[in-house]
């Protein structure tokens, strides 16, 4: 019962407040958002002019969304394409090291993710270091403009700033893995290659999945990271139209109406992974 009403307070009601002001008016003069609590009450009329202008004929907020799912899925393959080694090494190489390079992977949460965002603007600047480098090495001939709207530095400020919630539990996994099967494995005359294709690989899906969404779902609703590191509305994502309709007069409705189609998007993956997980803990009990 203590959980369930902590997941009340800290859910269900915040989501209620959502639809009803999605579902509800804008005040005429202030041009503020009025939520409807009612259900019977609740205007839809907001909801399908978005839609409209997501899906519709000439749809100016479809790019945005088919822009957010690409950034997504790149810097997702990125984050498992670097952690995956990483954590692997760490698991099963570290030896008495572990310790100390887990607390590596974790520092970057002791610093602040505006503060490493800002790091990042310093560095890509017009005579940042790396302009500079590349320009003194002769591999460009001209300052490259990695801040106005780039969509490779949005992709890898995302992997950046989320890439250590990937480790952690690639790492967590992949410790579990009992070393008695891998070394079964390679007494049947399987390679190493083939061990991990067969047993390491299969056995860490889990925490892949874990990973994925850990990393993925924040990144969806992510403005952050595009605000500092381009700022233009050709790397627009969701979440910057939901923080750009927050911050305008009249359009709070819309900003609540993107945050529920932001919702139901996410919960797909979510469901999935939840099957997923309750699977794999039936075929570990039989």
């Amino acid at each position: 019962m203590p959980g369930i009403a902590w997941l009340a307070v800290l859910f269900v009601v915040p989501f209620y407040v959502v639809l009803s002001v999605a579902f509800g008016t804008v005040d005429p003069i202030f041009r503020n958002p009025v939520p409807i609590w009612n259900p019977a009450q609740w205007y839809t009329g907001t909801f399908g002019q978005v839609i409209d202008r997501i899906f519709g004929r000439g749809a100016f907020l479809g790019p945005p969304f088919v822009r957010t799912f690409g950034y997504v899925a790149a810097a997702s393959a990125l984050c498992i394409l670097i952690s995956y080694p990483v954590a692997y090494y760490v698991a099963k190489y570290a030896g008495r090291r572990k310790g100390l390079l887990l607390v590596l992977l974790i520092a970057p949460f002791w610093i602040s993710y505006i503060m490493r965002m800002l790091a990042w603007v310093n560095l890509l600047e017009g005579d940042g270091l790396v302009n500079r480098s590349l320009t003194s090495l002769h591999l460009v001939s001209h300052p490259v403009d990695w801040l106005g709207g780039n969509a490779l530095t949005v992709i890898l400020g995302l992997v950046y700033g989320y890439i250590p919630y990937m480790i952690l539990p690639l790492f967590a996994g992949l410790d579990r893995i009992d070393s008695n099967l891998l070394e079964a494995s390679r007494d049947l005359g399987a390679s190493r290659l083939r061990t991990f294709i067969r047993v390491t690989l299969p056995m860490s899906k889990q925490a892949i999945l874990a990973g994925m969404v850990i990393v993925s779902l924040p990144m969806f609703g992510d403005y952050f990271t595009n605000n500092l590191l381009s700022g233009a509305p050709r790397t627009s994502m969701i979440g910057n139209l939901i923080d750009d309709s927050v911050g305008t007069p009249g359009q709070g409705t819309n900003a609540a109406v993107l945050v529920l189609i932001l919702m139901i998007i996410l919960i797909v993956p979510m469901l999935y992974y939840v099957y997923s997980t309750l699977r794999a803990t039936k075929e570990r009990v039989a």
